[in-house]
């Protein structure tokens, strides 16, 4: 197996469903029995002597997280007990996927949420095996009946794109590869693609995104992609695609380059967005917009105290060369503002302030509709994809004042970074008819339920959500 190309051909897929049986025939499907302190006892006293016996000896308790397989008289498994509590992880049903013996398996009909744990079943088969092969999981699941499998498959593959785009590191994914995921996404729904590269960013007014990356060999982009009808609602993502930063001449410490190969969490969340979306042809006229670039170090990289000319004819002064998201991105911002589009979405992996205040699982959205701010915050809770609002605090708009330009991209004091990010970005977006930011993290530190370690979307199956909601009748 090349290193140049994901793995994810093994058959059967681990982002689908087991087949349906054939007309009139059983599914053969093992059930599986959800089970708390409460309902246990009315559930032990239907099961067979020999099957009570087997779980007393085997000190079963139905506690959250636990599994029993339950023994039929030929020694097979008859049926499994999932043990949940009142604070379930909404993915819990995750870790069956993963710690379930070879078999087809179907959630029994008590199930409250079985879109959602049938999702989590799908997420829960991911592997980043691009380098090191790694065993699939051989437990298969009949999808539920009166769930849409066919969107829950689509949702599971597309984050499972860009997972794999986060986990793979720098050496494999610059902005060239960027470029190639995005193409083939394109080529994939009939979108109109175009990209701008290199010193033709200047020619394009794209200054800033041109300055970023113009410290590496590796030529800085615009990727650009637009799908849909003409006449059809118009929504603009846009995704922070750092494949790698340095921190530029303010470079950061090793440590905390490990897991910058994550910078370009944004682009990944905005193009499984993007796969989502064409995916179930909703019937929006859709731009997505990735800046890309490796924030590196040479003679020619941008320095501390730079004043750069951006799109939109703000000055901005370099207060920090690790601050570059923010600059990139306002480019970008710039450019789908000039549409006037009816939402533009970015998604990017801002700020440590964002992490210090609400960690690696919640990111902060920002918005100055409150409408649209309350429905992000209802519909991530509704599909296990939860942010948090952050105000965009009109008092701290004098922090990013520059003291020779319009605006700094790193204040000074370090207060309320999030929220100086925010407010610099929304400085670039001023005739779109409402903006959402989503300052995410784009990893998961720990492996849970439906969630390895590594690469994570934050975001994307929330927004895809809200755009559903709003735009299928």
């Amino acid at each position: 197996m090349s290193s140049s190309e994901p793995s994810h051909s093994a058959d059967p897929s681990p982002y689908a469903f087991a087949p349906p049986p054939l007309p009139g025939e059983p599914d053969g499907a093992i059930p599986i029995v959800r089970v708390d302190r409460e309902t246990w006892p009315a559930r032990a006293a239907t099961l067979v002597p020999m099957a009570r016996a087997f779980l007393e000896a085997s000190e079963f308790e139905p506690k959250a997280g636990r599994i029993a397989l339950v023994p039929a008289p030929d020694g097979s498994v008859a049926e499994v007990l999932f043990g949940v509590g009142s604070d379930d992880d909404p993915f819990a049903a995750g870790k069956l996927a993963a710690e379930l013996p070879a078999g087809t398996y179907r959630f029994a009909d008590e199930w409250p949420d079985l879109e959602g744990a049938a999702l989590a079943w799908l997420l829960a088969g991911y592997r980043f095996d691009r380098y090191r092969e790694r065993p699939r999981r051989a437990a298969r699941l009949v999808a539920p009946k009166d769930v849409d499998a066919g969107e829950i498959e689509r949702i599971a593959e597309a984050v499972a794109l860009g997972r794999d785009l986060i986990n793979t590191p720098a050496n494999d994914l610059g902005p060239d590869e960027v470029e190639a995921a995005a193409r083939r996404i394109a080529d994939r729904f009939g979108a109109e693609f175009s990209v701008i590269a290199g010193d033709a960013l200047l020619a394009a007014n794209l200054p800033m995104i041109h300055a970023v990356g113009a410290g590496s060999p590796r030529a800085p982009r615009l990727i650009d992609m637009v799908w849909g009808e003409r006449t059809a609602p118009m929504v603009t993502i846009v995704g922070k695609g750092v494949c790698f930063d340095t921190g530029g001449l303010d470079i950061k410490p090793s440590a905390a380059m490990l897991l910058m190969k994550k910078d370009m969490g944004g682009a990944a969340a905005a193009l499984a967005l993007a796969q989502m979306i064409m995916g179930a042809d909703l019937p929006i006229r859709l731009r997505v917009l990735i800046p890309t670039v490796e924030n590196a170090i040479s003679g020619a990289s941008f320095r501390p105290g730079d004043v750069m000319r951006s799109r939109k004819g703000l000055s901005v002064e370099i207060g920090n060369t690790d601050a570059e998201g923010r600059l990139i991105l306002a480019d970008a911002l710039a450019l789908a503002d000039e549409e006037e589009p009816g939402l533009i979405v970015d998604f990017a992996t801002l700020t440590g302030a964002a992490r210090v205040a609400l960690g690696p699982d919640l990111p902060p959205v920002y918005s100055d509709d409150d409408a649209l701010a309350e429905d992000v915050v209802r519909l991530g809770l509704a599909v296990n994809d939860p942010v948090w609002r952050l105000p965009l605090w009109p008092r701290y708009r004098s922090m990013i004042e520059g003291k020779v330009a319009d605006l700094t991209n790193a204040p000074a004091g370090g207060f309320a970074g999030s929220i100086t990010a925010a407010l610099f970005l929304a400085r670039f977006v001023t005739a779109a008819k409402a903006h959402l930011h989503f300052d995410i993290y784009g990893w998961m530190p720990s492996s849970r339920p439906a969630r390895p370690e590594g690469g994570e979307v934050q975001g994307a199956r929330l927004v895809y959500a809200l755009l559903k909601e709003r735009y299928s009748a």
